[in-house]
């Protein structure tokens, strides 16, 4: 029955019913796991207290950073020095320079206390979320008027957590114009498996022509096969001769090295959320994924990793790498492949036959279209096998 309140005018009526009151908390939490977004969820906090009280229940949330703070952004002469270096110097600031800044910034996910709904969720709405160099213990910091909260203080308000997407704002790894650089990784408590694709140069076939040589001096065919005319699968001599096999080996060692640091400084999200299903941490640039899957958390939480005593990041395993190549690939929708690498990586000690059968599904569902065609074409081509010793 409605209730009813007097009105000394118009006299009595009944009250009005709040349909949306009527849905139930189930309905609500599944539309509340479809947004999933960290700010927007911070503002549905406010609507009401029910809202307020749902959203901590909430399974699937999506963190977007959206600024790296460092103390050093601002430092003049940083990006002419990087970029007047020499060959040496550009490979420290690759593999050090580029990932330094915004993975060691994660760090600054810790923090002793955990804080309050209202500050956290509710302010992020309106505020910067970031990770940052130099910031507070708290996770909190003030720069400029905005107050930046890192992921992991408003993770903590969520207590039913099952599905985690972190973006950082962009990739790691500094790479030239043109130039194509894409990895994934799994990890349990150390590597399971990486691949990397990568090209000299990427172009659209339809509104480019293509240069006599590529990046790596090499002659291209501009005709529709892979390769040459007499391409055999084989990598052409000048590969080892004009820096190509050089290039591979810095993508690889950038790839393994970012992705070992942003493993080890989720430690503290994987510790407090015991009940994450998945956890996937990537970049608004594509660049790079981390993934993990229930049982890869649990030996986590189970096995503590082995950190290496360089930098803050997991250590890397003794590797077996496979190597396939392609001087030019054409791809569906008319994107072409300068010098297409494509790197499969296993710790040493996981047995070859678990290799051999795990290859072709995990190398194949990698990459997005049209790069998870490049995949498969390359590894149809000659393989070449190398090794890695554990850094």
């Amino acid at each position: 029955m409605s209730s009813v309140y007097s009105d000394p005018i118009h006299g009595t009526h009944p009250e009005p019913i709040d349909h949306f009151d009527r849905l139930p908390d189930s309905l609500l939490l599944l539309v509340f796991n479809m947004i999933g977004d960290v700010k927007a969820l911070g503002r549905c906090c406010v609507v009401s207290r029910r809202f307020h009280a749902l959203v901590p229940q909430v399974e699937n949330v999506v963190v977007r950073v959206d600024c790296v703070i460092s103390d050093d952004d601002c430092s003049p002469s940083s990006s002419v020095k990087s970029r007047a270096a020499g060959p040496f110097s550009t490979l420290f600031r690759l593999v050090f320079g580029g990932i330094v800044k915004p993975l060691q910034a994660l760090g600054q996910f810790l923090g002793p206390e955990r804080p309050s709904l209202n500050k956290t969720l509710n302010t992020s709405s309106s505020s910067s979320l970031s990770v940052g160099l130099g910031g507070g213990e708290d996770g909190e910091m003030d720069q400029g008027g905005v107050t930046h909260h890192s992921p992991t203080q408003v993770l903590r308000n969520f207590n039913e957590l099952r599905f985690l997407r972190i973006e950082l704002p962009g990739g790691e790894l500094g790479i030239d114009d043109g130039v194509l650089l894409k990895w994934r990784a799994d990890f349990g408590s150390t590597l399971d498996s990486c691949v990397i694709l990568g090209a000299a140069s990427v172009f659209n076939n339809v509104h480019f022509q293509v240069p006599g040589h590529g990046n790596d001096g090499f002659c291209i065919n501009n005709g529709s096969n892979v390769g040459n005319g007499d391409d055999n699968g084989s990598i052409p001599e000048s590969f080892y001769t004009n820096g190509g096999l050089k290039l591979r080996v810095v993508w690889t060692i950038s790839s393994l090295i970012a992705a070992s640091a942003r493993h080890y400084l989720l430690q503290s999200i994987i510790a407090e959320h015991k009940t994450l299903d998945s956890l996937v941490l990537t970049d608004a640039d594509g660049q790079g994924v981390l993934c993990m899957n229930g049982e890869q958390l649990e030996e986590l939480r189970v096995k503590p990793l082995s950190a290496s005593s360089a930098s803050k990041r997991t250590l890397v395993p003794a590797l077996n790498m496979r190597l396939w190549y392609a001087p030019h690939l054409d791809l569906p929708d008319g994107v072409v492949l300068q010098g297409a690498t494509l790197v499969a990586i296993r710790p040493s000690e996981q047995s070859a036959s678990k290799k051999e059968v795990s290859d072709a599904s995990w190398l194949s569902s990698a990459f997005e279209e049209p790069y998870g065609t490049a995949a498969k074409m390359l590894v149809k081509r000659r393989t070449y096998c190398l090794e890695m010793n554990s850094f």
